[in-house]
């Protein structure tokens, strides 16, 4: 599980890929695709909460690859990201938290009883997050929103869960 206590350490390294200009289209026919999670309250109050598709690629390796570049466009004082990485049914393969450079992915979660544990445990950061708002405690409800975000992150789609475990051990 992501332990968002660390510090997410950038990385200079570079990549085998370009990717296409900012106002290019993605390519539909591709089967991965990175998306940006839409957090603002306007997104939410429109209906528009769906997240915003950013690239597609080919292979699960280069959208990974790709979520890292994303990151490098950070600033250094931006809040995380949510980034993650749907199929062509828009099932979750992987997700994580984007800064400065690089993307702490977020391990699935094993099997159903583990997914339910994740669940409730989300939705009661959320409830504290809902309190501290009440409180005028901001900063601190935004902190417990992002963990419950990140916790949700790890509810890999069951068909994807072996194979994204996977690809998160060569990529280590």
């Amino acid at each position: 599980m992501f332990d968002p206590s660390l510090p997410v350490q950038p990385t200079s390294r570079t990549h085998g890929f370009t990717l296409p200009p900012q106002n290019a289209v993605p390519n539909p026919s591709l089967p991965f695709a990175l998306t940006l999670s839409r957090q603002t309250p306007a997104a939410w109050i429109s209906g528009d909460n769906a997240p915003a598709v950013l690239d597609r690629f080919p292979t699960l390796a280069e959208a990974m690859g790709g979520a890292i570049h994303h990151a490098e466009e950070f600033a250094p004082d931006a809040a995380p990201q949510l980034l993650a990485i749907l199929d062509r049914d828009d099932r979750l393969v992987l997700a994580g938290s984007a800064r400065e450079g690089a993307v702490a992915w977020c391990h699935p979660v094993t099997c159903a009883a583990e997914a339910r544990a994740v669940v409730s445990e989300a939705s009661q950061l959320r409830a504290q997050a809902g309190r501290a708002a009440d409180c005028s405690e901001a900063d601190l409800a935004q902190r417990l929103r992002h963990h419950a975000d990140l916790l949700d992150a790890s509810l890999v789609d069951p068909l994807w869960r072996t194979f994204a475990a996977r690809a998160l051990q060569i990529a280590a």
